[in-house]
């Protein structure tokens, strides 16, 4: 019996210390771990972080499914930290914001926050320019998911959004997987189901800063969308359910096109959406082994690929940063110093049939997948 207890007391020591080492390291990208746990609406809340063979960090917090920290190597082997955020759970609450979010329920914007489902209109938030965005001011970016590290490559996030949450229709159990791949890549996978039919339509809304210096910006960016159309806004970024061509404007990337050769053009889109802020209507049709989209940066050679098995992707670049957020290691994020590429069904697509559905019902399976590979380019 002796030596049973003084085993057990061994093992609860060793559990101790092991406890606070990894409550005390930083992470490769100078994260505290400590600093991501605490309680949020009753739920703990956690620093993720996932590794490869190849030396690649992810940090990732379960709340908001957020990934806070991607360090890669640029082309000098230097590792890079190439996406926005903050250094506590703290700062996310204080300053809120979408950097690296787990969007939900529905990703974009809902024209006047209005939907119908099985003939019953719905009335969401109206959070921006009176419209619902990124599922309305409570949502999953600002839920605390649980989570599962099933691997040192592996995340499982699970979330309930109730009926009615945001004003959307039936209990949806959403699960956002994340993978490091050994080829450097992060793989997501997003699965839902309801017991009512609703409609979703969810993303990853990282800020992507390949130069891994954020008071830089994005103008040098060499970006490709495997495009032939988009969707333009109007003046409150709400589409105006239009499919137009992109040639012979500014808004054809169908070869590689630096973001600030044209972002300040007078086009009357550039103005609606304050740069680019639009939704591109992507040639890929679902095969998720074609990159839909490719951004560049010259001067660190990194290279991101964005596969997608959806329909739309969202290239937003930055224009409302503005300076007066300070970010990680007390960097000041400036205009434009960033790229999102939102992998997505289209804007207000619930209201307008013609195209792709984003309507999921009893018994059916939401499946969502997003690649974003990393490269270097010497």
């Amino acid at each position: 019996m002796n030596k049973m207890m003084t085993l057990l007391a061994s093992v609860m020591l060793l559990a101790s210390a092991c406890t606070g080492k990894q409550a005390s390291e930083k992470t490769a990208s100078g994260l505290e771990p400590a600093n991501f746990r605490t309680e949020v609406d009753g739920k703990q809340t956690d620093l993720f972080v996932l590794k490869n063979k190849n030396g690649m960090e992810v940090c990732i917090t379960n709340f908001g499914g957020r990934i806070v920290s991607v360090m890669v190597p640029d082309k000098d082997g230097v590792m890079r930290d190439v996406v926005l955020g903050f250094d506590s759970i703290q700062d996310y609450i204080k300053f809120p914001s979408d950097f690296g979010a787990t969007i939900g329920r529905y990703a974009n914007r809902i024209n006047q926050g209005k939907i119908t489902v099985d003939g019953v209109e719905y009335q969401l938030p109206r959070n921006n320019y009176g419209h619902c965005l990124h599922g309305g001011p409570k949502g999953y970016q600002y839920q605390v998911f649980d989570a599962r590290q099933l691997s040192n490559q592996v995340l499982e996030l699970t979330y309930l959004s109730k009926d009615g949450e945001e004003g959307f229709p039936g209990n949806l159990t959403c699960k956002v997987t994340f993978s490091l791949t050994d080829d450097d890549a992060i793989d997501i996978r997003y699965s839902a189901e309801t017991d009512r039919t609703t409609v979703i339509n969810m993303t990853n809304h990282s800020y992507f800063n390949l130069d891994g210096d954020p008071s830089k910006s994005n103008s040098d960016y060499l970006l490709t969308i495997d495009a032939d159309a988009y969707t333009p806004v109007d003046s409150t970024f709400m589409t105006t359910g239009e499919i137009v061509s992109v040639e012979g404007t500014d808004m054809d990337f169908r070869t590689p096109t630096a973001v600030g050769a044209r972002i300040d053009n007078d086009f009357e889109q550039l103005k609606n959406g304050k740069g680019y802020d639009h939704n591109w209507v992507l040639n890929t049709k679902g095969d998720v082994t074609r990159p839909c989209a490719t951004l560049e940066s010259p001067s660190t050679g990194i290279v991101l690929d964005v596969y997608t098995n959806e329909p739309g992707i969202q290239i937003y670049a930055g224009n409302f940063l503005d300076g007066t957020l300070t970010g990680k290691k007390g960097i000041v994020y400036g205009h434009r110093a960033s790229v999102c590429l939102e992998t997505q069904k289209y804007p207000d697509t619930p209201n307008k049939p013609e195209w792709p559905s984003a309507l999921l019902k009893p018994g059916e399976k939401y499946d969502s997948h997003c690649i974003y590979r990393f490269s270097v380019k010497k």
